[in-house]
């Protein structure tokens, strides 16, 4: 497991206590910070998941498994 997907899971239930918490209080000011930290937490899972699918990659390449090959475009007629 990535330590970026595991810090953007604890910044991701850190917003969702935060929000739940401003909704229970009626503090808007809670409210809108637990939003940030929601989207800073995803944004750094979703950076682990790409670290995770890369570090992959070169590992099956390097074992055989991975054919790169060029991608061929059609540019038209």
């Amino acid at each position: 497991m990535d330590k970026n997907r595991v810090a953007g899971s604890i910044k991701e239930a850190k917003g969702a206590s935060k929000e739940a918490t401003g909704n229970a209080l009626g503090d808007a000011c809670l409210h809108s910070d637990c939003e940030a930290d929601k989207a800073a937490g995803k944004s750094q899972n979703y950076a682990g998941s790409l670290n995770v699918a890369v570090r992959d990659a070169e590992a099956m390449k390097s074992a055989g498994l991975l054919v790169v090959s060029p991608i061929k475009r059609d540019t038209g007629p």
